[in-house]
């Protein structure tokens, strides 16, 4: 049985790595603090296996962690991987210089996650086979001191033949460098003779560079006589073949505890290294092109910032939109279209030579990065050649195509002074030409309007929210007033905003109404919430009703009756545990198709309600002619309800009218227990608002209704 420690003060990298850990395999425990004063604590006395731990924490930071863990004499070899989102060589010396084993880029690669955590274990086994043995050689020699040259003689033998087996590379020097043992693995991977080689130089196994840096870390060995923590190095085996292994400096000491030699252990993590060059290439460059994908270019952009800054020179940012790329893929296919865009690829390399990037950001959006910039002028040079190149004929499938290219570009320091403003800027100006009839060229002007800033900064948010699924879902209940139970929730959409946090509806639904990304959005959240819905039932829940408001835009472009009776097939969801909100304003779009789709939604199971009810265009006598089950009335009847009779008297009204039609009343934006007692009192069938529960996660939503709070507003 293996044992990780996990040491995070954030619950969800804790669960995480948890996880993580446990998938490497069946017999592997994991312990997981969130405060490093407790972990140290607990090691203090256990001795697991393996530690990982983040770098930054409130506490203490990664290095001084690992400082606490090497005082510990049976942690002092213990393999520590250190997790960071600090690409920092400043940061990576200080864990090492405290004794950090290896490192991880957070966010973690689960692949490579688990590949270090198995390989250091690996190496944990073997160090701890190697002492298991050592002991139990030790205690035989103890048990018979009439045979002790004998015994001596075989636990030689045997433990060399242990190191034999090891696949590590063993070896041992004395103070002078000399090589006392090495095992068969090192000296049939470095293609020598066993018996040659005891006695040699350092520089016999390891080179001359190698050798000699081998023998000055020795010293340090000798000198401090503790050992040195685990380090990556590189060298060329016996064909050649460069490797990079992960190597150890351990003490060997006599009975009376003087060091007798140096023992280095080297495992080969060429593998694990190759993949990591791999992953680093796939996520930093584009597939299709080749080119260095948007990672990467703000890494470059980043890194010109902080040249230019010091040597006071302009950097220039180019976005480029192709004007005519959707027909080609529409008409030609999107083996034409990869094509074209591998070719645009090629001709944006050509013109850029070494002067910049070019770049893809995805799609038919590239970008280049221009450096060595002097003035205005010569970042106009570059992207009239950029539009000239880019305006020649294509040849695909022996048909000639033509297109051209929408420019927009910025400069630093004079419109911007941080990598993610100049590229705010330039995309405005390549939107502003694009605005403009396209095959043009803009640079950022500070006169652009703020509104037509943050829309098309809006814009390119909401896309990106799209695609990284920023989107989630928060639900609020809704209360039965008769009994106190919770019986349904209104699913209420967050964006989970990079660098700002979790944003309310209000402030990004008119964009993605005007943008129409309304549509997937609203297809997302119809799906989410039924899949969610379901979920409850299988965790125990009560049958409860979930709410999905539509909108207009999505009665007017798509079919939304066979939207919902497609995501109820695939979530499984019962059609009578939904509930769609309109709002007054789809009544104002087709009356007749409207009608007509609600009236599918309810042959379906599906239950109606309208949203917001008495403050736009509708009566009851107008929705006396719709398929609906529920009216919410609005909160801004409910606000005084205590307090104003004009708004008691609406109340009473709406009630009596709507039960006369067989229609369920609920009551929103119930914030106090008075208001909750009035509803009673005036026969409101459904309640909801911050004082029977906030909108919440789902996690948290499952745990409210899973308590017992029925008394709270039955009392």
């Amino acid at each position: 049985m293996s044992n990780i420690i996990i040491v995070d003060d954030q619950a969800t990298n804790r669960n995480l790595f948890s996880r993580l850990a446990k998938s490497i395999s069946s017999d592997i425990s994991v312990n997981a603090f969130a405060d490093p004063l407790e972990a140290l604590s607990w090691l203090s006395e256990n001795t697991p296996d393996l530690i990982i731990s983040d770098y930054k924490m409130p506490q203490m930071d990664g290095a001084e962690l690992i400082r606490r863990i090497r005082e510990l004499p049976a942690l002092i070899d213990l393999p520590v991987v250190i997790v960071t989102v600090y690409e920092d060589r400043e940061f990576r010396l200080q864990a090492l210089e405290a004794g950090a084993t290896d490192f991880l880029q957070s966010p973690v690669d689960h692949h490579e996650f688990a590949t270090r955590a198995r390989n250091l274990l690996k190496m944990r086994h073997q160090q701890l086979l190697l002492a298991s043995r050592a002991d139990g050689l030790e205690r035989d020699l103890k048990h018979s001191e009439r045979s002790r040259e004998e015994a001596l003689r075989d636990s030689s033998e045997r433990l060399a033949q242990v190191i034999d087996t090891v696949p590590a590379m063993i070896s041992a020097a004395d103070r002078d460098g000399k090589i006392l043992f090495t095992n068969a693995y090192q000296t049939r991977l470095l293609g020598l003779d066993p018996a040659k080689v005891v006695g040699q130089d350092a520089t016999v196994l390891f080179g001359k560079v190698q050798g000699a840096r081998s023998k000055s870390l020795d010293r340090v060995v000798w000198d401090t006589g503790r050992p040195i923590s685990s380090f990556e190095e590189e060298f060329s085996d016996g064909r050649s073949e460069k490797r990079t292994v992960l190597t150890t400096k351990s003490p060997l000491r006599t009975s009376a505890d003087a060091i007798t030699a140096v023992l280095t252990t080297s495992i080969d993590i060429s593998e694990r290294k190759r993949a990591e060059a791999h992953l680093h290439h796939i996520t930093h460059h584009d597939a299709l092109t080749g080119l260095p994908n948007r990672i990467m270019l703000q890494e470059r952009l980043s890194a010109e910032i902080v040249r230019s800054r010091r040597g006071s020179r302009i950097v220039a940012l180019h976005l480029i939109d192709l004007d005519g790329f959707k027909p080609i893929n529409d008409v030609l296919g999107h083996t034409a279209g990869d094509r074209f865009l591998i070719e645009t690829a090629k001709r944006l390399t050509r013109v850029v030579g070494k002067s910049g990037t070019a770049a893809r950001l995805g799609g038919d959006e590239f970008a280049v990065l221009q450096t060595g910039v002097t003035d205005e002028g010569a970042a106009s040079d570059l992207a009239a050649r950029i539009a000239e190149a880019l305006s020649q004929p294509y040849e695909l499938f022996g048909k000639p195509i033509t297109t051209t290219a929408s420019i927009g570009t910025s400069l630093h320091p004079h419109n911007a002074g941080n990598v993610e403003d100049l590229l705010r800027s330039a995309n405005l100006a390549m939107h502003q030409a694009k605005s403009e009839g396209g095959n043009l060229h803009r640079f950022y002007v500070a006169d652009m309007t703020m509104r037509a800033r943050e829309a098309a900064e809006l814009d390119t948010e909401l896309r990106q929210a799209i695609a990284e699924e920023q989107f989630t879902l928060y639900y609020q209940p809704r209360m039965d007033l008769a009994t106190g139970l919770i019986i349904g929730a209104e699913a209420l959409l967050r964006w989970h905003r990079p660098g700002i946090g979790i944003v309310a509806p209000a402030m990004f639904l008119p964009r993605v109404e005007e943008n129409g990304l309304i549509l997937p959005i609203g297809e997302w959240v119809l799906k989410e919430a039924c899949r969610r819905a379901v979920e409850w039932q299988h965790q125990g829940l009560p049958g409860i009703r979930v709410s999905v408001n539509l909108s207009a835009l999505q009665f007017r472009k798509q079919d939304v009756s066979l939207l919902v009776t497609e995501i109820l097939a695939e979530t499984g969801l019962d059609a009578t545990l939904l509930e769609l909100e309109i709002t007054e304003s789809v009544m104002l779009e087709d009356t007749d198709a409207v009608v007509r789709d609600l009236h599918r939604l309810r042959e379906l199971g599906v239950s109606i309600s309208i949203d917001d009810f008495g403050v736009g265009y509708s009566s009851l006598q107008y929705v006396k002619h719709l398929p609906v089950d529920r009216i919410k009335v609005d909160r801004c009847f409910i606000r005084n309800i205590t307090t104003d009779p004009n708004d008691a008297a609406i109340l009473r009204a709406i009630v009596n009218l709507g039960h006369s039609l067989d229609l369920t009343i609920v009551g929103e934006g119930v914030e106090t227990a008075e208001q909750l007692a009035h509803l009673r009192i005036e026969g409101c069938d459904e309640g909801q608002g911050y004082h029977l529960g906030k909108p919440m996660p789902v996690e948290e939503f499952i745990a409210f209704v899973k308590a017992d709070r029925k008394h709270v507003y039955l009392a």
